[in-house]
């Protein structure tokens, strides 16, 4: 028997026939590009899937309301009924922990820029700041900064400062997908690790999964190329099984993982705090948690369910549970999910060797280029079919010793999902517009609370009350400062004209190139370097 026949035998019993539809019009060079996709793919496998992720989308509707319990109160912190002397003694830990090389961060990199109306993955994407730095920059220069501050507080015996500073404190693994791995590759290369050790930059893909019909039947996005997508965020857990990424952070003497996602433009990666939050409270993984803006706030929370600990989407309780509110008049179910996590790497093992397989799976319906809709006239154009993913947060099902820590949002979440869209049409959340601005707020207030003063073009004062969701340009470099630190000896007693950009010396030509490739004029930015 041929291999084309044993293909043909294999897709017929998986009721999959259809994928071979277009065998006899297309030339050999197609032809070697669909069989090799095909067999590719597990059908025993994908079968399972796609019945699994069927079931769970059934017992989904079924409102939770009635499961449902808040996280207990002693595995509940919060930055803002945190004493300063505790916040201390949280950050001391952490920066202990990066200091002797245990801290790992893990960015979720496997989403393209779609909805930004770009080609290329998110963290590639420039929302405009006066700096013009990308996702990826911001994040890449937070790690040096946070290794340089761990290194001045826990200075190491055995190792010489600047050496231990070329190698790097903490290692960054970076999860991609088949959409954007070469991309992400190149844009690192091309940029020089944005002063990172190539060597401590780990990038590493996602695993993909076929898109299917209502019915079962798995897409052709062309004639000879089936329809995939990444298997979502909770993806993560087979990729650091089958790229051998836990053996590669225990031999790096890894403990602890700091795991986020690429769109949060406030994100503080490797957060010293947050870390020595979950240390002191023994947990094996952790979760970021803002206070839901308004109850019907389309975001996740968290909560108890059946005894487990869990994220809970908004659609999965009914509107009275999303209103509930204790006697304090907090939202009973108000801690929302940001997508940004701690995980033990032992938490992590347990997960891969134990768990993996036992993964709750989601669906989504999405608009799938396809060649082939089950009707002849469809050819080429989009349908709605469902695409399969797994959320990262849903091992938190298996969570011994599980703990949130409450953070402020306009201090530390912005997510970056949504193009601004055309002028007069209504806004949408999550923009570029949105994300600038909270990063200018944030920015503004640091330097107001170190003694700084800032005034507009107008001469105007600048208030902290006038800095939120600012439209005002400020932009502290974070090779400056990690979380507002340092600035004090910086700007204290200074005034500050907008717009404002504080920089180190080695940002000095970079900046000025952004600047005239952006044809903004250098004489209307403070573009103040701190020597």
């Amino acid at each position: 028997m041929s291999d084309l026949e044993k293909l043909k035998n294999k897709l017929a019993h998986y009721g999959q026939l259809h994928l071979l539809e277009f065998w006899d019009e297309i030339n050999e060079d197609e032809r070697k590009e669909l069989f090799e996709d095909l067999s590719e793919i597990d059908f025993e496998d994908v079968t399972n899937l796609f019945r699994r992720a069927m079931e769970s989308r059934s017992n989904a509707q079924e409102k939770a309301d009635e499961r449902l319990q808040p996280i207990p109160a002693d595995r509940r912190g919060s930055i803002t009924k945190t004493s300063p002397a505790i916040l201390k003694s949280y950050e001391d830990a952490g920066m202990e922990q990066i200091a002797n090389g245990a801290v790992a961060v893990l960015l979720l990199a496997g989403g393209q820029g779609t909805r930004l109306g770009v080609p290329y993955p998110k963290g590639m994407y420039d929302v405009g700041l006066p700096s013009r730095k990308t996702l990826y920059q911001i994040q890449a220069e937070r790690i040096q900064c946070l290794e340089r501050l761990a290194l001045e507080r826990f200075p190491t015996r055995n190792h010489n400062f600047e050496d231990r500073r070329k190698s790097g404190l903490i290692p960054w693994f970076v999860m991609t997908s088949e959409h954007t791995k070469e991309a992400t590759q190149d844009f690192f290369a091309q940029n020089n690790y944005f002063g990172l050790n190539p060597e401590d930059v780990i990038i590493f893909e996602q695993g993909m999964l076929p898109c299917f019909t209502e019915s079962g039947k798995i897409i052709l996005e062309s004639r000879s190329r089936v329809a995939k997508a990444p298997d979502g965020n909770g993806g993560l857990y087979k990729a650091l099984k089958d790229n051998d990424i836990l053996s590669k952070m225990e031999s790096h003497g890894i403990q602890y993982v700091h795991v986020y996602g690429v769109d949060n433009i406030l994100v503080r990666v490797g957060d010293p705090v947050f870390l020595g939050y979950c240390l002191a409270k023994g947990a094996d993984c952790g979760a970021k948690a803002v206070e839901k803006a308004f109850p019907t706030e389309a975001v996740g929370v968290f909560c108890v369910c059946d005894g487990h600990y869990e994220v809970v989407e908004y659609s999965e309780i009914s509107l009275e549970t999303a209103q509930r509110r204790n006697k304090d008049g907090m939202l009973t179910f108000g801690a929302g999910n940001i997508c940004n996590h701690f995980f033990t790497v032992k938490f992590l093992w347990d997960v891969i060797k134990k768990h993996g397989c036992s993964m709750r799976l989601h669906v989504a319906r999405r608009k799938i280029k396809t060649a082939w809709a089950g009707s002849p006239e469809s050819g080429g154009e989009p349908i709605v079919g469902l695409k399969l993913e797994k959320f990262v947060f849903d091992v938190f099902w298996w969570s011994q010793h599980f703990a949130t820590w409450e953070v402020r949002r306009e201090d530390e979440f912005s997510a970056l999902k949504n193009s601004d869209g055309a002028p007069g049409a209504e806004p949408l959340p999550d923009t570029p517009t949105s994300a600038r601005r909270a990063y200018f707020s944030l920015h503004l207030r640091w330097i107001l609370a170190a003694g700084g003063s800032v005034v507009d073009q107008q001469g105007n004062p600048v208030t902290e009350q006038s800095t939120l969701n600012s439209t005002l340009p400020c932009e502290v470099s974070p090779l400056v400062s990690y979380g507002g630190e340092g600035l004090k000896s910086l700007v204290d007693g200074k005034v500050f004209k907008l717009p404002i950009l504080l920089s180190v010396p080695q940002e000095d030509k970079h900046h000025n190139d952004v600047l005239k490739n952006h044809c903004i004029g250098i004489n209307n930015l403070i573009n103040t370097t701190l020597k």
